[in-house]
């Protein structure tokens, strides 16, 4: 794919980001419910959802199931030593009954009080199994994508419940394929981390710090995403993706504030990025004919 090819891609995503709806990315689904209390099977309600929606993850838990510390011990488990649950709350009603001394009227007052519980996952207890759920389809792969990740310098680690890069530890993680909405978003995802890879200091020593100062994050991450929309074009898979794309850019773009110029210097690192990923591919096919 030559350079032209990238501007009109990049062209195609600035397009669309005017109409972007800006919902971000979550492409993968490592909890497949609402939380669940594993004695009751009720879902947790209100605040309670989004707190243990935090806490899984923040923690990597996969299980939807939570139950308090004495629910575990009644069905025979044991939260593991050194786990912290996490804190939910419940309003306790509250009635008082007093009698006037003036009119001898009987007056009830009702209220509640905020009460607080912990709760623990799953994943955090021995001894306790939760319900079988229904198996995902196999993931089918797509070959060429495969021989990308087979060419990764940056170890890929496939688990828990978000995709990220270490820098520290040059390592891509990602969540289970399976759990991901279409094996595209898996791949779309997985390049996006791993053309993050590409800034590591052995390879392209990427630093945008100093013109970007506090915003060069984001400014990695416009790279990131144009990298993978170019190598998407490169599987074929550009016209299932890029609407995710400039979604996820438009998100990045307002914080360099609408700078479109921006966009178009992260193109020509992305650009660096791709042919540092091709490049990769290439040699592996080398070493695998010597």
């Amino acid at each position: 794919m030559d350079i032209d090819i990238h501007q009109t891609i990049t062209n195609q995503i600035i397009e669309a980001m005017e109409q972007a709806r800006g919902t971000g990315r979550r492409l993968w689904d490592s909890q497949m419910s609402l939380p669940l209390n594993l004695t009751t099977g009720k879902p947790y309600q209100g605040i309670n959802t989004l707190i243990l929606w935090s806490a899984a993850l923040q923690n990597g838990y996969a299980s939807p199931y939570w139950l308090t510390y004495k629910q575990a011990a009644d069905k025979g488990g044991q939260v593991r030593k050194g786990e912290h649950g996490a804190l939910c709350v419940f309003y306790k009603p509250w009635e008082s009954t007093d009698t006037n001394p003036e009119t001898g009227e009987t007056e009830t007052t009702r209220g509640a009080i905020l009460k607080s519980f912990r709760v623990f996952n799953l994943d955090q207890v021995d001894g306790i199994e939760g319900p079988t759920r229904e198996p995902r389809a196999p993931f089918q792969a797509i070959e060429d994508a495969e021989r990308l990740l087979q060419a990764s310098p940056a170890k890929i680690i496939e688990g828990g419940a978000s995709a990220f890069y270490q820098p520290a530890r040059d390592e891509i993680h990602l969540p289970d394929r399976e759990t991901f909405i279409n094996r595209e978003a898996f791949y779309s995802t997985a390049l996006h981390e791993m053309t993050h890879s590409t800034g590591h200091k052995d390879r392209l020593a990427r630093d945008f710090s100093g013109r970007f100062g506090t915003e060069a994050y984001a400014f990695e991450e416009l790279i990131a995403e144009l990298g993978s929309a170019f190598l998407n074009a490169d599987l074929g898979i550009i016209g299932s993706t890029l609407q995710d794309h400039a979604d996820y850019l438009a998100n990045w773009i307002k914080i360099l504030q609408n700078d479109k110029q921006a966009i178009l210097t992260a193109a020509a690192a992305a650009s660096k990025a791709h042919a540092f990923i091709k490049g990769l591919l290439a040699h592996q096919g080398q070493e695998a004919a010597a």
